[in-house]
């Protein structure tokens, strides 16, 4: 595929609200967006990288400005901000914030405000802007009035510690982490080491009154059991469906390198104690996960069962190069990404318009983009990112921006017309390219 001249933008183009409607504008993703999108060769790759990058800014993001600001995201068409999806909507725009002040102070804000949130209650998962408005309120489990859902997931305070840290490397400020930045990470470091091994002194307990299994625990809401170990148990997967097994291995991948890259920011903070015990706790579920078999299983319970599988959800098998839990030419990790990139995964779907990984949560036969985006970001492969980027360009049909999931060989027959987080990861894999492999950009991917 050669380098073409510029074709008309798509009739589908122009889908952002208007300067007056959006939540926040930064002057340093705008000219990012304008100078990246001038090197694009492709109209519609370019029309959707203008819509999807910006789209949290636009759309997402209610910021209180003043000496300590909050910023709350929500994650689209659902009004409660998950840890998780937040961390990784606004994961984007922190390469511009050192030199846009006010974007810096947003992205402060979404720090202090998650701080909050886990300081109100560390195993929640999403929270609420208001006292009150849960829809679940009547769930079988001790609901503070801030939180929306509390699903003890594990990778979402790991999605906090992954921002805090990914913060202070672009903008070497201090300041955020204040006091109860320091609380909230000693009560979730409290948390990870209860629910390590057996999990026997913990007293989360969830249940909810549903038809559907994947919502509710077993057991008094206490989950299944595991045996004694290093790993983390997590009740939920970061789909927000229940776990099978109690071990979710890439949430245990992604704690180990979130709780080690957080230790140079401690030691910066003079922070020795928790510097200490974040440390340890990485060492030794590094040890853990060094141990497991390959390829390596999805969920495990450490008693010898094993789940394999992969969902599209973050933090995935597939994402583990791209959380920083290892690296994307590790032996272990590609024989496993082979196996999750195949029919061996019961979640892989291939159909006439794309072939991808799924979720449990949308069932069978169905392609997450954020799959596709993250099988791009780990490919070290030019054909192979030629071939996400040609799919993705199929996949939004028509719409102008990336959904929760699409049906394999019907791309209108898709869920969540309003995903931010999927728009963000669509906005950090071009980003990704201009850095790395310009040249793909200036070639038409049909």
């Amino acid at each position: 595929m050669g380098e073409v001249s510029a074709a008309p933008a798509p009739a589908w183009s122009g889908q952002r609200p208007s300067l007056a409607r959006r939540c926040f504008s930064s002057s340093a993703v705008e000219a990012a967006i304008a100078a990246v999108a001038a090197d694009i060769a492709e109209p519609a790759l370019a029309a959707l990288f203008t819509h999807c990058l910006p789209n949290t800014l636009d759309t997402a993001v209610h910021f209180t400005d003043g000496a300590r600001p909050t910023t709350f995201v929500v994650t689209g068409d659902i009004p409660a901000m998950w840890l998780r999806d937040a961390a990784h909507q606004v994961w984007p725009y922190l390469r511009f914030a050192a030199t846009d002040e006010p974007l810096r102070r947003l992205l402060a804000g979404v720090v202090h405000q998650q701080t909050d949130h886990l300081l109100a209650d560390p195993y929640a998962n999403a929270f609420e802007r208001e006292p009150g408005l849960s829809p679940w309120a009547g769930d079988l489990t001790d609901m503070h009035p801030l939180v929306h859902e509390r699903k003890w997931e594990l990778d979402s305070p790991c999605a906090w510690m992954r921002l805090s840290t990914g913060y202070w490397r672009a903008t070497g400020d201090l300041g955020v982490f204040d006091a109860p930045w320091r609380s909230a990470l000693r009560s979730v470091l409290a948390v990870l080491q209860t629910e390590q091994g057996a999990g026997r002194g913990s007293a989360y307990r969830f249940q909810r009154r549903t038809t559907n299994p994947l919502d509710s625990l077993p057991f008094g809401g206490a989950g299944w059991p595991s045996a004694p170990g290093a790993l983390i148990r997590s009740a939920f997967r970061p789909s927000d469906d229940a776990c099978m097994l109690p071990l979710h291995v890439p949430s245990n991948a992604f704690a180990m390198s979130s709780l080690r890259d957080v230790v140079p920011l401690l030691k910066e903070l003079d922070e020795p104690t928790l510097a200490m015990a974040a440390a340890g706790l990485s060492q030794d579920l590094q040890a853990a996960l060094d141990a497991l078999p390959v390829p390596w299983p999805y969920e495990l319970d450490a008693f010898g069962s094993a789940l394999h599988l992969d969902d599209a959800n973050l933090p995935s098998l597939l994402s583990l190069p791209w959380l920083g839990a290892c690296t994307a030419d590790d032996p272990r990790y590609l024989r496993t990404r082979q196996a999750v990139l195949s029919a061996a995964n019961p979640f892989f779907a291939q159909g006439t318009v794309a072939s991808g990984i799924g979720s449990p949560h949308t069932g069978p036969g169905r392609i997450w983009p954020m799959a596709l985006i993250v099988q791009a970001l780990t490919s070290r492969d030019d054909d192979e990112i030629r071939q996400c980027l040609a799919q993705l360009l199929r996949c939004h049909a028509g719409t102008g921006f990336m959904h929760e999931s699409f049906d394999a060989d019907d791309a209108s027959r898709f869920t969540r017309p309003w995903f931010a987080w999927a728009n963000s990861m669509f906005g950090e894999l071009v980003l990704t390219l201009a850095e790395q492999r310009p040249h793909l950009l200036r070639e038409v991917h049909p």
